[in-house]
């Protein structure tokens, strides 16, 4: 049996069936001559008791010496015992890193993917997954297959975010747009997203192994205190009050987060059946602990019973279909404020520093703010806040209150909203 080589192989005529040309230097590795003329290099093995053809490639695209390369390799799997045709099938259809965060989204919307509380991701969080998935992790790292994904590439991509390869500016639905700037914050929270992405394929089966967001190294970014003094509380009151007449759901949203210390998604997607109005409370359903109970003061009563509409939200969106989006509107309210360095979030830190400042302790502040309960009477059997919080959010909404003005606005905001209608 004769060595395959250049020559015999330019020499080898199409039949009218196929034939095969065996290397007599390496066993095993032969050519399979087609009758359309086709020539294809393979690799003959056993595995077992079942003999394996594994196809290495067209001759012209691979030369003699390049083909008998990887016919070596492969006999030498089947010698170790492996089956190195289901190893090439395999990774054919291995998952890259992309189509594994497709499908960890995919099931995140089906309510499959859980968060640290055992509940399911909420759409907001889902929707901020995508975008760290769209505008980092696939850019970067999407292509690489998701078992071979190595600690270095993870180390690589986080340092590009963090240099801001991936900062611009992207449409989002409809007439919006996403900023992107990158930095070592936006990449230390797309490294601990790509580590939940595997934390939830490995228990799927569809990665096994060491994770590779393992020791990775990202900035700590130091945690907010941003706290908004009195006099930017009544800066704040007065562009509320000047954004009254255009946007006024956004103005209101605002005063209703400064007064009661809700997260803003908390507060834009408020339903009026979790406003309990005689029980001074609101009973929210879903928030990021679960559901919750909250006091409200008079100074927010007042501000939710001055615009109780007959819709289902307190803050409907135009076709009274779902809630309002209103992150921009408020954001707006704080750019006219002259506050561009502060944010929705910073009237919540406000409440909590307010309530400390009049001598609330942390577990009363927690209430108050909605914190996780850990106690099974309080998560489950609770249904209305004692006499005390219902107390401590009245002194800390009135103080607020009069800082934002809003019982000095109340008559011309009214007032302005008749002329806009």
């Amino acid at each position: 049996m004769a060595s395959l080589t250049k020559r015999t192989i330019d020499a080898a005529k199409a039949d009218t069936k196929e034939y095969f040309l065996w290397c007599g230097a390496t066993p095993g590795f032969g050519l399979r001559v087609y009758p359309s003329g086709s020539k294809i290099f393979i690799a003959q093995v056993r595995v077992g008791r079942a003999t394996r053809r594994v196809k290495i490639g067209a001759y012209g695209p691979f030369t003699v010496d390049q083909a008998r390369d990887q016919a070596k390799d492969i006999i030498r799997a089947a010698a170790e015992g492996r089956d190195p045709q289901r190893e090439k099938t395999e990774a054919k259809q291995a998952l890259t890193v992309g189509e594994l965060c497709d499908r960890y989204l995919e099931a995140a919307r089906a309510g499959l993917v859980m968060t640290r509380f055992r509940k399911a991701k909420r759409p907001s969080t889902i929707a901020i997954d995508e975008g760290r998935v769209s505008r980092h992790i696939k850019p970067l790292i999407g292509t690489i297959v998701a078992r071979d994904l190595s600690s270095a590439d993870v180390q690589r991509m986080a340092d590009d975010i963090t240099r801001g390869k991936t900062a611009g500016t992207f449409k989002t639905e409809g007439r919006g747009k996403a900023v992107v700037a990158g930095g070592p914050s936006t990449a230390a929270r797309v490294v601990e997203l790509l580590g939940g992405i595997y934390s939830w394929a490995e228990k799927r089966e569809h990665v096994s192994g060491i994770k590779p967001v393992r020791n990775i190294e990202t900035a700590r970014s130091d945690a907010k205190d941003r706290v908004l003094s009195a006099a930017e509380l009544k800066a704040l009151g007065q562009a509320a009050a000047r954004a009254d007449a255009l946007n006024a759901k956004a103005a209101d949203a605002l005063r209703l987060i400064a007064l009661t210390g809700l997260r803003r998604e908390e507060a834009c997607g408020l339903k009026w059946s979790e406003v309990d109005l005689a029980g001074q409370c609101l009973r929210l359903d879903a928030t990021k602990t679960g559901r919750s109970l909250r006091p409200l003061g008079r100074a927010a009563l007042a501000v939710l019973e001055d615009f109780k509409n007959g819709t289902d939200w307190v803050f409907p969106n135009r076709t009274n279909s779902g809630s309002a989006e209103l992150k921009r509107k408020i954001a707006a309210i704080f750019d006219d404020a002259g506050l561009a360095d502060a944010r929705s979030h910073d009237l919540r830190r406000t409440f909590a520093s307010f309530a400390a400042e009049e001598g609330y302790g942390d577990g009363t502040i927690g209430e108050m703010l909605g914190h996780a309960r850990r106690g099974v009477t309080a998560k489950h059997y609770i249904r209305r806040p004692d006499a005390a919080l219902i107390q401590a959010a009245d002194k800390i909404s009135a103080r607020i209150a009069s800082l934002l003005t809003w019982e000095r606005e109340a008559a011309s905001i009214r007032e302005l909203r008749g002329t806009a209608g």
